[in-house]
């Protein structure tokens, strides 16, 4: 089926293109949640407004993001976890335990699939964290993961 998108998808297609897509991944996801439009005659005419209003959105988002990786380049977190008597952690320190300590420091709602950590961090110490907020911008955050007492 050809649809028209309406707005970005992540690694499928931009606002304003035309594309063809499975019938089901058509029907059951992209056309119910307003994603996606059915190749008809009349959207297609509209198709020039619609790559616009994409463009004017993925530049608002853009300038967002580059807000949030701007207020989040001068934020040290200290993270603090349970460890064992060899000195390292019970588990490990989480994306999802980063990410609500970043919110709070930060005061902006920060989700866990953005924090990257190259390694586990599994003992006390001091850490470098890349946050992905889009493809092209990304931010560092130095984290203090210390021993709870």
């Amino acid at each position: 089926m050809e649809v028209v998108f309406l707005q970005d998808v992540v690694n499928q297609a931009r606002a304003g293109e035309v594309k063809k897509v499975a019938d089901g991944y058509a029907r059951n996801y992209l056309i119910p949640k307003g994603l996606a439009e059915s190749a008809t005659p009349e959207i297609l005419k509209r198709i020039r407004k619609i790559t616009e209003l994409g463009n004017e959105t993925r530049d608002q988002e853009t300038l967002t993001l580059q807000a949030l990786a701007d207020a989040l380049k001068d934020i040290s977190i200290t993270v603090i976890g349970r460890v064992t008597p060899a000195g390292r952690y019970y588990g490990a320190i989480s994306s999802t335990q980063i990410a609500a300590q970043l919110s709070a420091e930060s005061g902006r709602d920060i989700e866990r699939r953005l924090v990257e950590t190259s390694d586990v961090i599994r003992e006390p110490g001091e850490y470098d964290v890349i946050m992905r907020l889009s493809t092209d911008i990304t931010a560092s955050v130095h984290i203090v993961a210390e021993a709870e007492e």
